[in-house]
């Protein structure tokens, strides 16, 4: 008898270190806490706050017109013209490559038409474009250059622990709530009040709370995202769920344990 009273304070006490232990590893997935170095939060821009550059990993999509946009058609189905404004041998017109991109290498590099190789990594659109105009008029007469970014996304943490969503920007007015909506909104265990924008800019990484829980958050709402943002909903922490259910294989094998030595004793 003393046997078992032992076994049940013994038992007792490993489940209660299990659940100490449990405790530690509870909302170990929320990311992003506000820890003691952390400064405070930026002030939330409504606009763009610096123009996007260039880097490794973009695709580029890439249209060339001639006579600076003159003989510009059928754009929508990228029909190609040819004929110069002088009225001599006609400039064949580059294709409108709405299907086809390139890649900016990890050095910067990124090939194409005509032109071969060039670095156009650290440039904004419109200085790639300017530049792309020089070399493209070694074979056309006025080119007009238009460059853009594909593959701009952001990160949405909706709120459901471990799980994100990659959301693809696909003009320059996309909104906090478009992306938020695109990402399928915001999970039944996020905070609608704690949304975290975080965002790399030249000036260093900078972080906006925003509260959409309220009609007076609504303004935030239009917040331009720009590319390679991330947007962190802060789950709800579940404590008590998340500890039982931690602790129930422990206490599961602890009660197992009990009923063997019971009827050990018995026997004995």
């Amino acid at each position: 008898m003393k046997s078992m009273k032992n076994s049940l304070f013994y038992s007792a006490y490993a489940i209660v270190i299990a659940a100490f232990l449990s405790a530690c590893g509870v909302n170990s997935s929320v990311m992003f806490k506000e820890g003691p170095k952390f400064k405070g939060y930026d002030s939330i821009p409504m606009t763009p706050n610096f123009e996007y550059r260039i880097a490794p990993n973009d695709q580029l999509s890439l249209i060339v017109y001639t006579n600076d946009g003159e003989k510009i058609f059928d754009i929508l189905t990228g029909a190609t013209f040819s004929q110069s404004s002088s009225g001599q041998n006609a400039n064949r017109l580059l294709t409108r490559t709405n299907t086809v991109t390139y890649l900016v290498r990890q050095t910067g590099i990124v090939e194409l038409p005509l032109i071969g190789e060039i670095n156009l990594s650290g440039l904004t659109l419109f200085e790639a474009q300017e530049l792309l105009k020089q070399y493209y008029a070694n074979n056309y007469v006025g080119p007009f250059v238009i460059l853009e970014v594909v593959n701009q996304r952001a990160i949405v943490f909706n709120g459901d622990a471990g799980s994100s969503t990659v959301v693809d920007i696909e003009n320059y007015n996309t909104t906090l709530l478009e992306v938020i909506s695109k990402a399928g909104g915001i999970h039944v265990r996020g905070k609608a009040k704690k949304i975290r924008v975080m965002r790399q800019t030249p000036k260093g990484r900078e972080i906006y709370l925003v509260d959409l829980s309220t009609l007076d958050g609504l303004m935030y709402a239009d917040m331009i995202i720009q590319a390679n943002d991330i947007i962190y909903i802060e789950p709800v922490k579940q404590y008590t769920r998340e500890v039982l259910k931690e602790i129930t294989p422990i206490v599961s094998l602890i009660s197992s344990v009990i009923i063997v030595v019971t009827v050990l004793s018995r026997i004995n």
